[in-house]
């Protein structure tokens, strides 16, 4: 099931996710990103900096709503971070508002949490492990189980709060019964789907979520009367949300001094050096308090008012809430009845590795043929040249990813463009102002391209059609300009371009063809004008002939009616005698 919604008509050659994610589970494709799940450790650093909102989280808000409106029992149990996170007076209000909604109960996820301090404490009083990382950030174990497994050993073998919790509710309940968690974080989403406890969560919701379905039931959290939660009280494990929250909850929880030195680390950049340090094997004997999120859950990716600061919520926190651990004939039941181990493993994804001849070959093709070619801009996301090829090898990145090696590409073909087309190529600003003229130019108008730049086009052209296009943004396409002066033909195509509010014309010389068109008129006149003198001179000799005819006809004529004559008076003469 998908947890980040990914819109990729949004997404075009941005890679500031790339840029962000420290473990690099952004792919590049076709110039838009997509997310490796298998590599994703959902710290939600993409959804926080993604300048176009192309990545969101996908919300279980409508199951619930579906649970709820189908008649099933629903407890929502809700992370001590929202202490920090709603406005209330009491926080029996914020009970009271979320019953509304229509949960069978509301609960705090820090009772979950006060059963992982027991275990947490049961580890150290044992002191077999070298070094033990808590588990309550998911995020974090998954860092540990994908990119640094060899770390696995030093991961406390306990479920986070929330599978605490959910396990606790059902043990109480029954197992018809539905949890919904609702936090900061969206690995919890991933975790409440993990195989190695699934069931124990239902459907996991963020402040966000919970705002909007108040709202639309304007339902006011401050104008609510007080219900105070009914169940365990917590007491310090509330302190899970903010950085030291849980050595504070140890310590507190602990009977007995242990030998272990304990601090916290929190932040994906400082996580991850971390870890390389223990790889390293200069930490021993330390308890960790490790969190993705800088600041802690407080300032988990879902919390989109930036105007909530982690520093005044972590002194407001420590200030109200007391340092007094959960009874342990509270917590001892619980435990008695469900098991909180959970058995982390290497689920490290398993890229392939390119040769150095392979490497090589890549880097060359993006202009990095020697050590000194290699930029390491981190333009692409990657912090060196080398990395991204591997990336690219691995199909997670693409070649032109690299900015400064397409950047001198497009001038390459632009300069070879300018420098070798057989046409006329001019580009002008809104003031007639020549802003790119190709070296062909100095060929037909005597003007170098040094010269042209410093000059105006109206200087030795006439600029009224491009003046029309700047006017109407309107493109001429195929006009015919001829110039006496400079005896050339052009065939012309002059265009806006908005973006830039400049013209870009290209000259197309046809002088020869214009040539040799007039010669073909000329010769097409000379023919017919012989055409005429011939059918002149054959209308006379027709006319002559017909003059001859008739003359003839009518000798002809005469004679033989005189025959005629002759002949027939001769014949009376006979019949007469």
């Amino acid at each position: 099931m998908a947890i980040i919604d990914f819109k990729a008509t949004k997404c075009r050659h941005c890679y500031k996710c790339v840029r962000y994610c420290e473990v690099k589970a952004i792919m590049v494709k076709d110039g838009r990103a997509e997310i490796m799940p298998d590599n994703c450790i959902l710290c939600g650093r993409c959804l926080q900096i993604c300048p176009q909102s192309a990545k969101t989280l996908v919300s279980d808000l409508s199951i619930v709503k579906h649970m709820i409106a189908a008649g099933e029992r629903v407890i929502l149990s809700i992370a001590p971070s929202y202490m920090g996170l709603l406005k209330y007076h009491t926080i029996g209000q914020v009970r009271a508002a979320l019953l509304q909604l229509g949960f069978e109960d509301v609960r705090e996820t820090a009772e979950g949490a006060a059963l992982v301090t027991v275990e947490y404490t049961k580890l150290l009083e044992e002191g077999t492990m070298e070094n033990i990382i808590t588990t309550c950030c998911p995020s974090a174990s998954d860092l540990i189980e994908k990119y640094y497994p060899q770390l696995v050993p030093y991961l406390a073998p306990v479920v986070s709060p929330m599978i605490a919790h959910g396990m606790m509710i059902k043990q109480q309940l029954g197992t018809d019964v539905k949890v919904v968690f609702l936090g900061p974080c969206i690995a919890k989403k991933k975790e409440a789907q993990d195989v190695r406890h699934s069931g124990y969560i239902d459907a996991v919701l963020n402040f966000n979520d919970i705002n909007r379905w108040l709202t639309e039931e304007d339902i006011a959290i401050e104008d609510c009367e007080d219900q105070p939660f009914k169940r365990m009280d917590p007491k310090v494990n509330r302190l899970y949300p903010v950085t030291n929250g849980v050595v504070n909850s140890v310590l507190a929880t602990e009977k007995k001094v242990d030998s272990y030195r304990k601090f916290y680390v929190h932040g994906e950049t400082n996580c991850i050096d971390l870890c390389e340090s223990m790889v390293r094997g200069e930490i021993s004997g330390c308890f960790i308090e490790m969190n993705m999120c800088s600041g802690g859950c407080i300032k988990g990716p879902t919390v989109s008012d930036r105007s909530i600061s982690r520093f005044k919520v972590k002194l407001d926190m420590e200030e109200t809430i007391e340092r007094e651990p959960v009874a342990e004939e509270e917590t001892a039941p619980v435990l008695e009845a469900v098991s909180l181990r959970k058995v982390f493993m290497d689920r490290s994804p398993k890229d392939p590795v390119p040769t150095e001849e392979e490497i090589q070959h890549i880097l060359a093709m993006t202009g990095k043929n020697k050590p000194e070619d290699e930029l390491n801009c981190g333009a692409c996301g990657y912090p060196t040249c080398r990395e991204k090829a591997i990336a690219v090898y691995q199909k997670k990145a693409e070649l032109n990813m690299c900015i400064p090696f397409m950047y001198e590409k497009s001038q390459s073909f632009a300069n070879l463009v300018m420098e070798t087309s057989p046409n006329v190529v001019l580009i002008v600003d809104e003031n007639m102002k020549i802003m790119e003229y190709s070296a062909v130019g100095e060929k037909y108008f005597g003007k170098t391209r040094a010269e042209a730049l410093q000059m105006y086009l109206y200087e030795f052209i006439d600029p009224v059609d491009f003046q029309w296009v700047f006017d109407t943004h309107q493109n001429i396409h195929g006009k015919k300009v001829t110039y006496p002066e400079f005896k050339l033909d052009t065939l012309q195509n002059i265009v806006y371009i908005e973006r830039e509010n400049v013209v870009l014309a290209t000259f197309i010389d046809i002088t020869k063809e214009e040539e040799q068109a007039r010669l073909d008129y000329e010769k097409k006149l000379d023919t017919i004008d012989l055409a005429q003198k011939v059918i002149h001179k054959q209308m006379m000799v027709a006319q002559e002939i017909a003059g001859l005819l008739g003359e003839t006809t009518a000798e002809t004529k005469t004679t033989l009616t005189t025959l005629c004559k002759t002949l027939l008076e001769d014949g009376s003469e006979n019949g007469g005698k």
